[in-house]
């Protein structure tokens, strides 16, 4: 096995492991590894959907997407480039985050990747906390966002008043290595708990700025074959769609996290 950092901020890229071939100890160095580094990449992978999900399932229950799930595959979104236009993912985002419980980490693997761009690019959310004025960490100590899918259920033409919402702390800490990690993202965080949209919009456009500052992010470039987690934890993400009608079919699949804290 062989750990080749993607960035200083955050990432590796593993070589030299078939992830349909782990044994107990690959597996808990494996997970070592995501917690230091937060996204993993291995290159070079050949998955079925079932040997796919089966990798994931590791990590715990997979958690279906409320619109997006694969006929066959329920636990699985397929993404293929449809154009610019109606690409969903163009935003800094930690996925699901309008789930009273998000995801913990997401896995991409793919298919079919275009020769040039539709990177996706990482931000460091545990950076993005500690790099906070102390004063403005002590103001967020205690608040709570409300985060909601109306505006991506809009997207698949669904019933955005029926759509998940749900309520986090805007500084949460990681289950598992109790990090401090800033907690908010474009896509999903509508407002401050207890204080108006348009309150909340300033110091909200603030701290989405700041944590998605360069030095606080990574960028993986797609070839088939690929496959890659991140934590959602303590990650945001974007893909960015500037391939043009180039072809990009990736699997993607989620796995159940706790309810932040």
């Amino acid at each position: 096995m062989q750990v080749i950092p993607m960035s200083a901020p955050l990432g590796a890229n593993i070589h030299g492991v078939d992830v349909t071939r782990l044994g107990d100890n690959q597996w808990q160095e494996i997970n070592r590894l995501f917690l230091q580094h937060r996204v993993l990449a291995f290159p070079g992978q050949t998955l079925t959907p079932e040997q796919h999900m089966a990798f994931g399932a590791h990590w715990g229950q997979l958690v279906r997407h409320p619109y997006a799930s694969m006929k066959d595959y329920p636990g699985l979104i397929e993404l293929k480039n449809t154009g610019k236009k109606r690409d969903v993912n163009q935003h800094w985002h930690s996925d699901m985050t309008f789930n009273p419980a998000p995801p913990k980490l997401t896995m991409l693997y793919a298919l079919e990747a275009p020769e040039i761009g539709g990177d996706t690019a990482f931000s460091n959310q545990v950076i993005a906390c500690k790099e906070l004025s102390e004063g403005l960490k002590r103001t967020l100590a205690d608040m709570t966002a409300e985060h909601t899918a109306a505006g991506l259920a809009a997207l698949y033409n669904a019933d955005a008043s029926e759509s998940p919402r749900a309520t986090h702390p805007v500084i949460r800490t990681h289950d598992e290595t109790g990090e401090r990690a800033l907690y908010v993202c474009r896509a999903f965080t509508q407002k401050f708990t207890g204080w108006s949209r348009n309150e909340s919009q300033g110091l909200l456009d603030t701290l989405f700025n700041h944590s998605t500052r360069p030095e606080y992010q990574a960028r993986h470039r797609w070839q088939a074959g690929d496959l890659i987690m991140w934590d959602n934890r303590a990650v945001l993400h974007y893909a960015v769609h500037d391939h043009g009608d180039d072809p990009r079919l990736i699997h993607r699949l989620q796995i159940e996290g706790h309810v932040p804290e």
